[in-house]
């Protein structure tokens, strides 16, 4: 059984403004309007013989994974939810327990929820031609052929020729400077550290429990007491916070005499920055990568993506500008490596725009803080059919509610009643209530709070449906 093992954890932070921390890339349409890089990497899966995906991700993302995956076709998603980050060593651990427990003989197969391969064709027969070094015991990783001296990748260095495509790890180097990447390129030799593998899942634990008993015995120890929520698998908090956190590269693959490394051409690419989703996007005559209500005078070489409002550039070169609805990025493409210092800096500040945009999704739809001032705060609130908010209240707000279209079902203290368009309900301070949209459109409404602190942490909850507490 070949199981795809889809590591979804990561904030992307050289992707800001665009990737935040509660929303980070994997979750975002970055390459393709219509799919996010969690749904390629799930659609390029389509025509292999696999199993259904298990996907790792951090707990505060657990419903934008599993609403994505519903999206993508996968009605009844595995997804394995880490309480805190402990890096790819582990998280592949949970999926190998998990997998050596419904079938000793499984074969995982191991990608990042966040890189973009254009050729599918491709990767598909390059996974099947790797496939039988891996059931033959080996632990194959997938080295990309490079295409230019690069330096922000890590290399491998390629040995003896196994059987088939593969051959023997002769070592794994660090990123380069450029000189030593051009002699690596035109050696030959070396490949790009794709940080993809194919692997049985019991040889791979066999190998941790040789090199790093340490992280497997957390795991382990982790997985035996989850809980299984909807569906997500909910690991132990506290032997899964004990864990080193290590990478897979250091824990084993580095260590192992079974590491066998197999050639990918197929046009893939790691979105690490936005140089890098520069020279992957469609450009016009003069090199611009355009995306949203743009227009460029005498510019080149630059990538704009406006969001929500027109942007314009005139007489610049090889610039990023970046709009959302909260903040604007202008970096020089030769910077952009530095983007994850600014968002650094607004951590430090004690600012917000590191976590989230304006817009937040949460499982029963998405709101919109539109306005903010001394003691208001005004939202745009989107409730899917049939989605409920939980059952709750707040200490230090009222919150009054104009529903724009469709039909709320509120429960206000001792009542439940029905408010359609153009009617409103207020909800008191320390009154418990609740919202669910009882009908087959979505529910719309204008939400405005007053009150002394209007803290998403000002929220007690009595009741949820989605498991939710707090």
């Amino acid at each position: 059984m070949l199981v795809p093992v889809i590591l979804a954890g990561g904030t992307g932070s050289r992707l800001w403004p665009l990737s935040r921390q509660l929303n980070p890339k994997q979750f975002l349409a970055l390459t393709d309007e219509r799919a996010t890089m969690l749904q390629q990497t799930v659609s390029r899966l389509k025509g292999l013989k696999v199993d259904a995906p298990v996907v790792i991700c951090n707990e505060e993302h657990r419903f934008l994974a599993a609403e994505q995956l519903r999206l993508a076709g996968e009605d009844g998603p595995r997804i394995i939810l880490e309480p805190v980050g402990r890096n790819t060593a582990p998280a592949i651990a949970l999926a190998a327990l998990q997998a050596v427990a419904e079938d000793e003989e499984s074969v995982l197969l191991v990608l990042a929820a966040d890189h973009l391969i254009a050729d599918t064709a491709a990767f598909q027969d390059t996974v099947s031609r790797a496939q039988p070094l891996a059931e033959a015991g080996k632990l194959v990783t997938f080295g990309i052929v490079p295409g230019q001296a690069e330096t922000g990748y890590g290399y491998i260095h390629k040995g003896k020729a196994q059987g088939g495509d593969g051959f023997d790890v002769e070592r794994f180097v660090e990123k380069p400077d450029y000189a030593t990447a051009q002699g690596y390129l035109e050696s030959g030799d070396y490949l790009w550290n794709s940080g993809m593998f194919l692997f049985k899942a019991s040889r791979y634990l066999e190998e941790l429990e040789r090199f790093r008993p340490d992280i497997l015995h957390a795991c382990r120890a982790a997985l035996e007491d989850s809980a299984q929520d909807l569906h997500f698998t909910r690991v132990n908090y506290e032997a899964f916070a004990a864990c080193p956190d290590e990478s897979v590269d250091y824990a084993v693959m580095e260590k192992t005499s079974s590491a066998v490394v197999v050639p990918l051409d197929a046009g893939w690419s790691d979105i690490g920055s936005w140089s890098a989703l520069w020279e992957v996007s469609g450009k016009d005559d003069a090199g611009n990568a355009i995306a949203g209500d743009v227009i460029q005078q005498d510019s080149s070489g630059c990538l704009v993506r406006a969001d929500h409002r027109l942007v314009a550039t005139v007489g610049v070169e090889d610039l990023v500008v970046v709009e959302t609805k909260d903040a604007v990025l202008v970096a020089h493409k030769d910077r952009v490596q530095d983007v994850k210092k600014v968002v650094r800096q607004i951590e430090a500040d004690g600012r917000h725009e590191h976590l989230n945009h304006r817009e937040v999704y949460r499982p029963w739809g998405v709101y919109d803080s539109i306005d903010n001032g001394h003691r208001y705060q005004v939202k745009r609130i989107t409730v899917k059919p049939g989605a409920k908010l939980s059952v709750q209240m707040h200490h230090h707000r009222a919150e009054h509610w104009i529903v724009v279209s469709g039909t709320a079902s509120v429960t206000n203290g001792e009542k439940t009643y029905l408010v359609t368009e153009n009617q409103s309900t207020f909800i008191p301070v320390g009154e418990v209530h609740s919202l669910e949209n009882p009908g087959v459109i979505d529910l719309e409404l204008i939400e405005v709070q007053s009150g002394s602190y209007l803290g998403e942490d000002d929220i007690v909850r009595f009741a949820d449906k989605y498991g939710r507490t707090g």
